[in-house]
């Protein structure tokens, strides 16, 4: 066994011991019980530990991750997930949880071909080639990068909503909410796009507003810089 594995087993023991000691019978209780609140559907991107960035224990944030977020309905991986958590595990909330600076997106962004993933990205592809328009108005790379993880956001939390699993517990009347936020690497914090979906009725209108909101925030930052 390597060095480094090694360290990351010793700290695990580190770890457990500092977690029994502070929450004693903590792993008992755990082994017995999962009862989480949320879905958290990130990117696999190594910055963006979910649990820690909203300082949750482990049992109380059921997590997917993928590469740029996103949800496809072709993907059974992605699609047992939110299933299992919904009609399994009964989760109140729904988040796709985006990230500035993301990989993927930049890739997608500038169709940059980085393998296999290519095919994979090709959906992030397909959320800027509806966005074109508007995406070339924006001042640099940066802000264009910016903005397209954001309405990558939007888009992947409007596929949830489409999804089998969302729209029969809305039609049975079980209760979850569907929301975007994207996370910022350069201060820590997460920023809620408000796209909030308690059933469908509200799907269209909750995506409408957020895109709106999206494009007048970037339509200000704009006014200001100039």
């Amino acid at each position: 066994m390597t060095l480094l594995l090694k360290d990351l087993l010793d700290k695990n023991k580190a770890w457990a011991a500092r977690t029994e000691a502070r929450t004693p019978g903590f792993f008992t209780r755990l082994r017995n019980q999962q009862s989480p609140q949320y879905l958290w559907i990130g990117c696999a991107d190594s910055r963006v530990p979910a649990s820690e960035i909203v300082d949750l224990l482990p049992g109380e944030l059921f997590v997917h991750r993928n590469v740029a977020n996103v949800v496809v309905h072709s993907d059974l991986n992605c699609l047992s997930v939110v299933q299992f958590a919904v009609d399994q595990l009964m989760v109140k909330h729904i988040i796709v949880v985006g990230h500035y600076g993301c990989g993927g997106v930049r890739a997608a962004l500038h169709d940059t071909r980085v393998g296999l993933t290519d095919n994979w990205l090709r959906h992030v592809q397909d959320v800027r080639d509806r966005h074109t328009a508007w995406l070339k108005t924006l001042d640099g790379d940066e802000q264009r990068l910016d903005a397209l993880c954001e309405l990558n956001v939007l888009e992947q939390a409007l596929n949830v909503c489409k999804t089998t699993v969302v729209q029969d517990a809305w039609i049975r009347g079980q209760g979850v909410v569907v929301h975007g936020w994207v996370y910022g690497l350069h201060d820590g914090l997460l920023k809620d796009l408000s796209i909030t979906a308690t059933g469908w009725s509200e799907v269209d209108t909750a995506y409408e507003k957020a895109l709106s909101a999206l494009r007048a925030r970037y339509a200000d930052t704009a006014t200001k810089s100039t």
